[in-house]
């Protein structure tokens, strides 16, 4: 996926609605009328968002017979997991690297006691 693709994909998820859309979209097909229900903002505004996703490639449109229902397109989780899924790797590096070096320290306690420097 280039660059610009994955910075759509995130910045349409940026968007709470959407990704509430999103989560929503993962249960079942819906309309925009459906999707729209459960928010207080209008049909106008609710296919804007479902524009953005759909520009972003995360859902497309069909149509069955009068309806024309939002699909998600998975694929694009996929791919968006592969790419988080560098970072993460390269990140648990980091933690096993610091790890040995930790364990590769003496266990020497030089912390003084509570009771200051008493004889």
């Amino acid at each position: 996926m280039a660059a610009d693709a994955l910075s759509r994909v995130f910045a349409a998820l940026a968007d709470p609605t959407r990704r509430d859309m999103v989560a929503r979209l993962t249960l079942a097909d819906a309309t925009v009328n459906e999707l729209a229900a459960p928010y207080d903002i209008s049909l106008q505004a609710v296919s804007k968002h479902v524009r953005v996703l759909a520009d972003a490639g995360l859902v497309t449109r069909s149509r069955s017979a009068q309806r024309r229902p939002v699909h998600l397109e998975a694929e694009v989780f996929d791919l968006m997991t592969a790419w988080l899924e560098r970072y993460r790797r390269a990140a648990e590096e980091r933690y096993r690297r610091l790890d040995d070096v930790l364990a590769s320290l003496p266990d020497d306690d030089p912390t003084p006691s509570a009771g200051g420097n008493r004889p």
